[in-house]
């Protein structure tokens, strides 16, 4: 098996945080309603709006596992990631984990990847910038960032 890369992860971090919401416990992570409207804990996790508060290390193998489901859905869905440069199997790796393996299942920008069309790859990237309806700077960035990563 392929291991994460670990520009997967780096994104991932960057663009997830590690959220201390409330702010009076700075060594815990509470649940929190992300801006698409999900109940979210430590790195992007999705949980139960009642999930107990947890650590960096825990939100870290949570991160870790939740990439591990989003390579293995990447790889299945666009097998020839398995063979292209790390950068751009990270990138799409970090797609999937944000937004999903039924997204990238379904989507333009799997097509785009399984024919190697990267300038396609990069536009497709850069449509995904909506959360709950609205258009959400994080995710501008963010596929901003993967975008130049498939280049």
């Amino acid at each position: 098996m392929i291991p994460v890369p670990q520009a997967a992860i780096e994104l991932a971090k960057r663009f997830e945080g590690f959220h201390r919401v409330p702010k009076h416990d700075p060594n815990r992570a509470y649940p929190y309603i992300c801006p698409a409207g999900y109940p979210t804990i430590g790195y992007g996790h999705l949980c139960d709006p009642k999930h107990p508060p947890i650590t960096e290390a825990e939100a870290e193998a949570y991160l870790a596992q939740d990439l591990k489901v989003a390579l293995a859905a990447t790889l299945r869905y666009c097998p020839v990631l398995a063979t292209e440069p790390e950068g751009r199997l990270a990138a799409i790796v970090d797609f999937t984990f944000n937004l999903g393996a039924g997204r990238l299942q379904t989507s333009t920008l799997r097509r785009r990847v399984n024919q190697r069309d990267w300038p396609a790859v990069a536009m497709e990237l850069r449509r995904w910038v909506y959360g709950g309806g609205k258009m959400l700077p994080g995710l501008v960035a963010r596929r901003d960032l993967e975008a130049r990563l498939v280049q």
